[in-house]
């Protein structure tokens, strides 16, 4: 049983923010493309970014802004044009950009963090990005997390958002979040935007440590495709405005906080996998047996990012030799005697040998799990387990269909 309940709002749940998205014409299909999240009042800043070697502008910036200053007020996100791989000039776009902002709501731009999504190698439509700030500012509300959580989607079918609400001391404290991210998706980080919002008074370095473990727990343990991207940005905001006791080491109450955080931060990397480009099912991963959590999380995610696997799935086919296979190339060393592995209620195999299960029941649990309607409990469960260790682990996918190929082959044009 959690401490917390599920609660509607989104980023605007917890007080003090507003947010806004708008169609400011950066998107050839002239979907909204244009979001703001705002704080009333200066907000602690932490962030998670990619580790690609290729990373954008807006990456590029945010980490500089917050070694300089942990500190923020807003948040502004285009999606159309990645502005990755611009060279000079997308560093010159973002700082722009944070500078109109800042006109905009009479801040200084140091007080902005920028983040972009769309194709690799073009830059931001600055005309229209320039153009569309005061209605983006005009626009800005306690009810706008949805329309800010469309506007940052590009191959995306559905927006993501949670909140989530619980008691720490007498007050009442909520974390809410957002995130876009369909394809291009791996650990270290996986291929995202994610922004969570937080009312809750807590130390600079401590809400830094709890977002990295968040994150490890959650957006580093799901895949779509390989492929890890260069605009991966997660940025949690917590701004005080509970005026709860301050939260500055580990204990009960900061427990309690970051235990929250991860349920929002898992809650959304689901989200995202169970809406991989031409995914028909999500796919959970549980590891238990490894020596510690990290070795678990590690075999997770092989298993999770196994194309043979998610390919076998797609066809509804219970191939769990892949399943194996693909926990013996972890890079996590185990005995092969004590592998075993299940499919949902079918226990395949056990002590590393095969066992006999009924195959046509197997492949039509597959075949259920895909029929489920979006972002219900129709979920592929692969159980494996390596040994007697304390260790365990999760990690979250989707199936490998015919239309990822049609949606990326497509995607420029």
């Amino acid at each position: 049983m959690s401490d917390w309940q599920e609660i509607t709002g989104g980023v605007t749940a917890p007080r003090g923010y507003r947010a806004a998205g708008i169609t400011a014409g950066l998107k050839p299909s002239g979907l909204p493309d244009l979001a703001l999240i705002l704080s009333d009042v200066d907000a602690i800043a932490a962030g998670v970014f990619t580790t690609n070697q290729v990373c954008a502008a807006p990456v590029e910036y945010c980490r500089q802004r917050l070694q300089a200053k942990a500190s923020t007020r807003a948040i502004l996100v285009n999606a159309g044009q990645a502005n990755a791989a611009t060279g000079e000039q997308g560093g010159k776009d973002a700082l722009e950009s944070a500078k109109a902002l800042g006109q905009a709501l009479n801040i200084p731009p140091e007080s902005i963090l920028i983040a972009s999504t769309g194709v690799i190698g073009q830059r931001i439509r600055m005309d229209a990005l320039l153009s569309g700030i005061p209605q983006l500012v005009a626009a800005a509300s306690e009810t706008g997390s949805d329309s800010a959580a469309r506007s940052i989607m590009t191959t995306d079918l559905v927006p993501k958002s949670i909140a989530l609400e619980t008691t720490i001391g007498d007050r009442t404290v909520r974390v809410g979040g957002i995130c876009k991210g369909s394809g291009m998706i791996h650990p270290n980080m996986a291929t995202l935007l994610a922004f969570v919002t937080c009312d809750a008074v807590v130390s600079t370095s401590l809400w830094q440590q709890m977002l990295s473990r968040a994150a490890d727990k959650s957006f580093n343990q799901i895949t779509v495709d390989g492929d890890t991207s260069t605009n991966d940005t997660l940025i949690a905001l917590a701004n005080g405005q509970s005026r709860t006791a301050a939260i500055t080491e580990m204990g009960p109450e900061a427990e309690k906080l970051e235990a929250m955080l991860t349920a929002v931060c898992q809650h959304l990397a689901k989200a995202i996998a169970r809406d991989g480009e031409g995914a028909t099912c999500l796919i959970e991963v549980q590891v238990s047996g490894a020596a510690d959590d990290k070795a678990a999380r590690q075999i997770a995610r092989s298993i999770a990012g196994s194309s043979l696997v998610k390919s076998a799935i797609f066809g509804r086919d219970p191939n769990w030799g892949r399943i194996a296979a693909a926990a013996g190339y972890a890079g996590v060393p185990f005995e092969q005697e004590n592998l075993r592995v299940q499919l949902g209620d079918f226990l395949m195999m056990e002590n590393g040998q095969p066992l006999p299960f009924d195959r046509a029941a197997a492949s039509n649990y597959l075949k259920q799990a895909a029929a489920g309607e979006y972002l219900k409990e129709d979920t592929v469960l692969i159980s494996v387990s390596v040994g007697n260790g304390h260790g365990t682990g999760k990690a979250w996918g989707c199936d490998l269909s015919y239309d990822y190929v049609k949606i990326n082959a497509e995607y420029t044009t």
